[in-house]
């Protein structure tokens, strides 16, 4: 398994760019950086390949902190811009063999993040901004501008 979400840009990028809020938004990953490390999984020529994780607790990538065997020869690679239409992340069509896109109801998905952020003890003020001004958008972004994929899933 291979997240997206460890490719984020640390907060002391996103800090000064005034896009913190916005975290988990396309323009707040290292795309290129995802790609090389799509490329090198997919060359299979190495025979460990550490790759980050996204440690939510700290709120912040760790790198190397998941090793890939080079022998693994089927990679689940999970996040909401991979499918994006929109460039730099349509360049990664080209690595994936198959995609799938799960579709979730908003209410459905409404429910699931409120459980989410109050898991990470956000006040009831706090969660209403992350799912309005970040969490739905981004969602929304994902519904409209994906690219077709290969099989379509409701959950």
């Amino acid at each position: 398994m291979l997240a997206m979400d460890g490719y984020h840009y640390d907060d002391l990028v996103l800090v000064p760019l005034g896009k913190r809020a916005r975290k988990g938004a396309p323009d707040t990953f290292d795309v290129a950086g995802l790609r090389h490390m799509l490329g090198r999984l997919r060359a299979g020529d190495e025979a460990l390949v550490a790759v980050p994780v996204f440690d939510r607790s700290l709120e912040i990538a760790r790198a190397g902190a998941r090793l890939i065997g080079g022998a693994v020869r089927i990679i689940i690679v999970e996040g909401n811009w991979l499918l994006l239409a929109q460039e730099p992340w349509d360049s990664l069509r080209p690595l994936f063999d198959l995609t799938v896109l799960i579709e979730v109801p908003e209410a459905t998905l409404r429910q699931r993040l409120t459980a989410r952020w109050q898991g990470y003890g956000l006040t009831p003020d706090e969660i209403a901004q992350k799912i309005e001004g970040n969490d739905l958008p981004n969602a929304r972004l994902v519904a409209g501008a994906s690219i077709t994929p290969d099989y379509r899933l409701t959950a």
